[in-house]
C-alpha cells in the first residue's frame, strides 16, 4: 500500500510505534542509529536484561543503519538518504535527529520535499514547549488522569505507559494528511504532535465539557457519567469482574436464570423494561430503578464466573465483558481463531505479539520481519543512497488535504464517526447518515449545551462529527436502502460500524457495493472484527477495553480495577483507522484500486500492551494496576495541592504530578523542596531504593505541595527542570496557555447551542491552519443539499424520498 515511500526513523521510546505503522503497509522504513544503538534499544521491559521488548514490539518490518555524527561520509550519507526518503520521524526535545544537526529546516534545504513528523510533549513552541515531561505528566496535562481513579484518593493513570503509544500512533496519521497536501503543493510539510492534545483527546466526552454544560465531569471509579445520570458498570463475579451496562437487555437477557435462582420475582416478566431504560435517570423510577436494577445484576453476576457471563453473553445478544488479566486474554480463543496474534523469536525465548492491526481484501498489510538488530542492513541501506527518487508532481496548492474525496458515514458512536471527522476536517465531503428513528446513541448522552437534553444538544456527538453533512436516513425502508445504495456507488469511501451482520441484512455488503463501485474503500470497525466466535459482541470500547486487559491495569493495587476514563479502545482505534484510510487513499490515487478493511477495535488496541504482552510470556512477568508507581522509577505520583485563589472552583480536589525520571531529577526536587535530609540519605540514592520508601517519599512530597497551588507547584519545579505537570480538568485546558498558542479549541456557531467550542487537531502541520472546519450537524440539517446537490436527485425523486419516510 505504502511501497513507494522511503521513510526515515530517528525516533527513541518516545513515539516508534508511528513508523512502524506504516511499515506495516508496505513503506521502507530505516531505524537511522547512532554508535551503540538508539536509546530505544535500552528502554524497558528488558529480556534478560539485555533486549528491549519494546524495540520488538515497535519496530518489526524496519531496517538499521548505524551512522557517526562525528564521520563527515556517515553524515553525508545521511543526507543522501534524506534526499531520497518521503518522511522523517523524529522524537523531542533532545530529539536523536538533532544529533545529526537535522531539524525542519535543514531536512527541507536538503530535500524540499520532505514530510518531517516530531513528536514531543507539548508541541514545538509555546510556553510549555520546554517542559520536562514524561508519561504521567503528560497525561496529567492532557486530562485522562483527572478522570480516573477512586473518590477520596488521588487521581491515577493506566499503569502502563500509553502516552507516547498514542502520539506514535496518531503521528502515522498526521503523516498520511501531510502527504496528501503535499500532493497538492509538492512543498516539504512539518507535523508538529503534541502528546498532550494526544491524550487530551483519551477524555472523549469531557474534553470541553465545562464550556458546554457548566461543571467538569469528576473521577467516580468503573462508571459510566453521561450528565443525564452515573452508572456502575463494573461488577464483581464469583473470580473477578465484568462490564456490563445494567439496562434491560442485559436484565432481560438474565432475567429468566435470576428468577430461577430466587434472585428476583416472577413479575419481573412484566415489567416495561424499554420505560426503564428511558427513565434510568430518575432515582424515584417505578417498579424498578436503575440502583435496583444494578444490585439485581450484581446478585446474579456474584454467583458465576466472568467466562460464563461472557458466553451466555454471546449466546442471548447481550454485552458483558470479563475484566481480563493479560493472561486471561492471551488465552482468549476468538483472537487465535482469527489468527490474530504474530509468533516471534527473542533470545531463545517464542512469544506470541500482537499482529496485524487490520484484516484487508489484498495483502496490503504484512509482518515480514522482526524488529532489525542493530545496523543489521547497513549495506544495502547505502546501496540505497545512490537510487535517485522522482517527486510528485503538483496539483493544486490551495486545495485541503482531502478535497474532492466524498465519504459515507453510516458509523455511529466513536471509532468509525472519529475516523470520518478524520476526512471531513481536511476537506472531504463527509455525509453523516443517521435516521430520526434511530440518532446516534451518543446525541442522547451529556455534555449537554447548559445541561439540557436535546436531539442536537449534546457536545459528545458534536466533537466527533465536525464539518460534516447530515442525511436524516430510514435504512429499514426498501427505499431508504435504495438511496443508500446511490449515495455509496457515487463515494469514494464507506465507512461503517454496525454489528457484524447488519451490513449484509441491508444488502451493502463490500461484495455488492464494490460491484458498482470498483474504487470502493469500504471500512467496517467493530469491537471483535467482522468473523470469530466473538464477533457479534456490540458494546462501547468500555467493553473492549475490559477485554483487552486495560481495566486490570488501572487503579489501586489494593483495590478493584478503576478503569481508563469511559471507552478506552475508542481513543485508540481511531487513530489506526484514519492512517490506513490515508494510506489506502493514496493507493487509490496511484492505482484505481480500493479494498476492504475489518478494522477490529480490540486488535488494534492490543498494540498498545505489546510490550507487556511479551515479557509476560517470556519472563512470568505480572502486570497489573499500581496507582501512579513507575516500575523503573520512583517517586512519581499524583499530589495533593491548594486550591486556586481565582474563587471560581471551590472543589477541595486539586493535584500536580510529580514523575522522577533519574536520579539528577530526585537531587533537584529534593534542592527545590528543601527536603535536605532525603537528598543525603543514601538509602535513598538509586531508583530501586526509592521504590522500596515510595510511601514516605509522598509523605514528605505531599506536605510541601499541600501550601501551594498545582500551578506554582508545577512552575517551581519545572524552573528546575524537574517534571510536574497540572492534573488539569476541562476547565483548566480551555484556560491553559500552551491550548491557547496552539489555537487548539476553535470556536463555532450551531444551529441550536450557539458558538461553542470544538477540540481541535492532535498535531499542526506548518502552512496549513488545520483544525475542524464547521459545527457538528443537527439531525437531518443538510438531508436536502445532500439530496439534491450531492446525489444529484430530481426535484420529483426528492418529494417521493420524502413523501416515502426514506428521508426522515
Amino acid at each position: 500500500m505504502l511501497s513507494p515511500y522511503i521513510v526515515l526513523d530517528l525516533t527513541d521510546e518516545r513515539g516508534e510505534l508511528g513508523p512502524m505503522l506504516l511499515a506495516d503497509m508496505g513503506a521502507d522504513v530505516i531505524r537511522v542509529e547512532p554508535p551503540g544503538g538508539s536509546t530505544a534499544r535500552q528502554r524497558g521491559p528488558m529480556l534478560d536484561n539485555a533486549h528491549s521488548l519494546q524495540f520488538a514490539a515497535y519496530n518489526r518490518n524496519k531496517r538499521s543503519i548505524v551512522l557517526d555524527p562525528d564521520k563527515a561520509a556517515d553524515t553525508q550519507t545521511l543526507a543522501d538518504l534524506i534526499q531520497r526518503a518521503d518522511f522523517l520521524f523524529t522524537s523531542a526535545p533532545q530529539s536523536p535527529a538533532l544529533v545529526y544537526g537535522i531539524d525542519f529546516a535543514e531536512a527541507k534545504a536538503i530535500n524540499p520535499h520532505i514530510i518531517y513528523i516530531q513528536i514531543s510533549p507539548f508541541g514545538s513552541t509555546g510556553p510549555y514547549a520546554d517542559y520536562a515531561a514524561n508519561d504521567l505528566v503528560v497525561a496529567a496535562m492532557g486530562g485522562p488522569v483527572a478522570l480516573q481513579g477512586m473518590v477520596g484518593r488521588p487521581p491515577v493513570r493506566v499503569s502502563v505507559h500509553q502516552v507516547w503509544r498514542h502520539a506514535g500512533a496518531e503521528a502515522a496519521a498526521g503523516a498520511m494528511v501531510a502527504l496528501h497536501r503535499r500532493q497538492h503543493s509538492n512543498a516539504a510539510q512539518f507535523v508538529d504532535v503534541s502528546a498532550q492534545a494526544v491524550m487530551t483527546w483519551t477524555t472523549l466526552n469531557a474534553m470541553s465539557a465545562h464550556a458546554i454544560q457548566g461543571f467538569n465531569f469528576e473521577r467516580a471509579g468503573s462508571t459510566v457519567n453521561t450528565a443525564r445520570m452515573r452508572a456502575e458498570i463494573q461488577h464483581p463475579t464469583a473470580d473477578g469482574y465484568v462490564i456490563a451496562l445494567p439496562y434491560s437487555k442485559v436484565i432481560c437477557g438474565c432475567l429468566p436464570h435470576m428468577i430461577d435462582a430466587g434472585l428476583a420475582p416472577a413479575s419481573y416478566l412484566d415489567v416495561d423494561w424499554e420505560a426503564y431504560d428511558l427513565n434510568a435517570p430518575e432515582p424515584d423510577a417505578k417498579p424498578v430503578n436503575l440502583a435496583q436494577g444494578t444490585e439485581l445484576c450484581r446478585s446474579y453476576f456474584a454467583k458465576h464466573s466472568k467466562q460464563e457471563l461472557f458466553e451466555l453473553g454471546l449466546e442471548k445478544d447481550m454485552t458483558i465483558a470479563p475484566v481480563n488479566t493479560l493472561p486471561e486474554l492471551l488465552a482468549l480463543d476468538h483472537m487465535q481463531i482469527r489468527e490474530y496474534w504474530h509468533t516471534i523469536d527473542l533470545a531463545n525465548h517464542q512469544v506470541k505479539a500482537p499482529g496485524l492491526w487490520a484484516k484487508l481484501s489484498s495483502d496490503a498489510l504484512s509482518i515480514r520481519q522482526p524488529a532489525p538488530g542493530l545496523n543489521q542492513h547497513e549495506h544495502e541501506v547505502r546501496a540505497l543512497t545512490s537510487q535517485p527518487t522522482t517527486p510528485d508532481s503538483p496539483r493544486d496548492s490551495d486545495q485541503l488535504p482531502f478535497a474532492g474525496i466524498k465519504v459515507a458515514d453510516f458509523s455511529w458512536v466513536g471509532v468509525g464517526p472519529i475516523s470520518a471527522k478524520y476526512l471531513a476536517d481536511h476537506g472531504a465531503d463527509v455525509i453523516r447518515i443517521e435516521s430520526a428513528n434511530r440518532p446516534d446513541v451518543l446525541r442522547g448522552n451529556g455534555p449537554f449545551k447548559d445541561n439540557e437534553p436535546g436531539i442536537d444538544r449534546s457536545q459528545f456527538f458534536g466533537d466527533f462529527n465536525t464539518s460534516k453533512s447530515s442525511l436524516a436516513l430510514d435504512l429499514k425502508s426498501a427505499e431508504g436502502i435504495e438511496l443508500a445504495v446511490k449515495l455509496i456507488s457515487t463515494s469514494d469511501v464507506f465507512i461503517e460500524s454496525f454489528a457484524p451482520g447488519a451490513i449484509k441484512r441491508m444488502g451493502l455488503t463490500y461484495e455488492k457495493v464494490s460491484a458498482l463501485n470498483p474504487g470502493l474503500i469500504m471500512v467496517s470497525t467493530c469491537l471483535m472484527g467482522q468473523t470469530g466466535p466473538a464477533k457479534a459482541l456490540a458494546g462501547y470500547g468500555y467493553h473492549a477495553a475490559a477485554i483487552a486487559g486495560f481495566y486490570e491495569i488501572t487503579g489501586w493495587p489494593d483495590a478493584e480495577p478503576s478503569g481508563p476514563w469511559v471507552a478506552y479502545t475508542d481513543t485508540i482505534a481511531p487513530r489506526f483507522v484514519s492512517t490506513l484510510l490515508g494510506a489506502a487513499l493514496d493507493h487509490r490515487r496511484r492505482t484505481g484500486e480500493g479494498c476492504f478493511i475489518d478494522l477490529a477495535q480490540i486488535e488494534a488496541a492490543l498494540h498498545f500492551l505489546s510490550p507487556e504482552l511479551m515479557d509476560l510470556q517470556a519472563q512470568g512477568t505480572q502486570y497489573t494496576r499500581m496507582g501512579n508507581r513507575d516500575r523503573y522509577a520512583a517517586p512519581q505520583g499524583c499530589y495533593p495541592c491548594a486550591a486556586p485563589r481565582d474563587g471560581n472552583d471551590a472543589t477541595p480536589d486539586h493535584w500536580c504530578a510529580i514523575a522522577i525520571d533519574t536520579d539528577e531529577q530526585w537531587q533537584t526536587l529534593c534542592q527545590t523542596m528543601g527536603l535536605d535530609n532525603l537528598a543525603q540519605d543514601p538509602g535513598l540514592s538509586t531508583n530501586k531504593q526509592r521504590q522500596a520508601a515510595h510511601e514516605e517519599i509522598d509523605q514528605a512530597i505531599a506536605q510541601w505541595t499541600r501550601s501551594r497551588t498545582p500551578r506554582q507547584v508545577m512552575e517551581t519545579l519545572q524552573a528546575a527542570n524537574v517534571p510536574a505537570g497540572i492534573v488539569q480538568r476541562s476547565s483548566d485546558l480551555l484556560q491553559d496557555p500552551q491550548y491557547a498558542h496552539r489555537d487548539f479549541y476553535r470556536y463555532f456557531e450551531h444551529p441550536e447551542m450557539g458558538r461553542i467550542p470544538y477540540t481541535g487537531h492532535q498535531y499542526t502541520i506548518s502552512g496549513y491552519q488545520n483544525g475542524p472546519r464547521g459545527p457538528a450537524p443537527a439531525l437531518g440539517q443538510h438531508s436536502f443539499e445532500v439530496l439534491s446537490q450531492i446525489m444529484g436527485l430530481s426535484d420529483e425523486e426528492i418529494a417521493n424520498a420524502y413523501a416515502s419516510g426514506a428521508v426522515n
